[in-house]
């Protein structure tokens, strides 16, 4: 298997990250758009979970790309260069941001009202936040973070940590199973946090981010042992297209379903949806038709490579305007509330741009520089995978963008 970028599984990220930034923006939609907010509800409510797509597309990009260079066997040396390069991708943007909210909460002690949790902001504090692992020491993520985002890329760099040892036992349950197998491990891996929520009847319990983030991050490894297993002809690809879409409007026929017949007992009923993610992510990782193309149109491929910045701006946004209403009385239910949400988004969207193009890609090279890895990150030439053209990643790891799921500046998820 060589390693590549799937066009289809990069577009699918900026869709993930607009479900959790329109989850962030529900108190703003509800002020001045209420019907398009009612109308929406059963998705706009559960954006959350787009964080569980996220970690499931880290472990099977992630994979994809490293499960030939990495799996044989183990090599101090690759596992450093591995964890330095995924510093690289995830560290320039995070710092950024990370200071700008510490910056902000400065600013607003000394102009309008003083920010929550204030007492977090301490020497110790910032050298775990620093280093990505300000969640490991907490059973919540809830207030984790100075930017709230902040606590899934804590999360994933506790995976990052683990996949040097993971990626030795994929690669070799990829070389003696079956594909169909794997496919149903992978799906069985996925299942311990909707477990979890059926016993519990909730999906945010204490430490319930460790299972999410090690069992759905193993899962899109599996995923991707399976896929790399399969040998599919043109026809099936075509049907894996088109189950790709049918999963996608099982996920939407479920969520409004399940808002209007909870499961008892439940309170976060819509995240049982969760089981739905790991097919989904194999069938357009193979599959061809409407759906993957969308998806791997020119426009939405730059979406998903912009979209860690939106990920991790859009609460800075967020918080921002919250601020500004209370500082300067102003309100979403006046006329012209729908454009300033509109505004909102798209200054997001926008500082994910700036943030892709000055902060992340430049830091990103000039971090690859520092061991000596001078060539780009993607090149023209291309890797072939049943039939299917994929470009070549020459440091074999160009992936993920993780979501966000909570703010710590003062914006609860639920």
């Amino acid at each position: 298997m060589r390693g590549g970028e799937i066009k289809a599984l990069t577009g699918l990220r900026i869709v993930a990250a607009f479900w959790v930034v329109l989850f962030h923006f529900r108190p703003l939609l509800e002020q001045a758009a209420p019907e398009f907010r009612s109308a929406l509800n059963p998705i706009l409510n559960c954006g959350a979970q787009g964080v569980d797509l996220f970690f499931i597309l880290s472990g099977f990009v992630l994979t994809w790309n490293y499960l030939d260079r990495m799996g044989h066997r183990w090599s101090t040396r690759e596992t450093l260069h591995f964890l330095w390069l995924r510093l690289a991708r995830v560290w320039p943007v995070y710092l950024v941001t990370m200071h700008l909210a510490a910056l902000w909460v400065i600013f607003t002690m000394h102009v309008g009202h003083v920010p929550e949790r204030i007492d977090t902001f301490d020497a110790t504090n910032y050298v775990r936040q620093l280093f990505m692992v300000q969640l490991w020491f907490r059973p919540y993520f809830d207030l984790s973070s100075w930017n709230g985002p902040a606590w899934s890329i804590s999360a994933e760099w506790l995976a990052y940590l683990l996949f040097g040892g993971l990626v030795l036992v994929i690669f070799r349950m990829a070389h003696a199973t079956r594909a169909r197998s794997l496919v149903v491990l992978a799906v069985l891996a996925s299942l311990p946090p909707v477990m979890l929520l059926l016993l519990t009847g909730q999906f945010y319990t204490p430490w319930s981010w460790l299972p999410r983030i090690v069992m759905q991050f193993t899962a899109g490894a599996l995923a991707c042992a399976a896929v790399s297993r399969l040998k599919l002809s043109h026809r099936s690809r075509h049907i894996a297209g088109y189950v790709a879409l049918l999963i996608v409007a099982t996920i939407v026929g479920a969520l409004y379903f399940l808002d209007a017949h909870p499961i008892s007992g439940v309170v976060d009923s819509s995240g049982v949806v969760d089981v739905l993610f790991v097919p989904l992510v194999m069938a357009l990782a193979v599959g061809i038709g409407p759906l993957p193309t969308l998806l791997s149109t020119r426009v939405m491929v730059y979406g998903g490579q912009i979209s860690f910045g939106l990920y991790m701006i859009h609460e800075l946004v967020h918080v921002s305007w919250t601020w500004a209403t209370k500082q300067f009385e102003l309100s979403l239910l006046d006329p012209g509330g729908g454009w300033i949400v509109i505004g909102l988004l798209a200054l997001a969207v926008a500082l994910s741009m700036a943030l892709y193009h000055w902060v992340e890609e430049p830091g990103r090279r000039w971090m690859r520089r520092m061991i000596g890895v001078t060539k780009p990150a993607i090149t023209d030439h291309h890797a072939t995978h049943n039939g299917h053209k994929l470009r070549v990643s020459e440091d074999l790891a160009e992936p993920e963008r993780e979501p966000v799921a909570v703010s710590s500046l003062g914006v609860t998820t639920r």
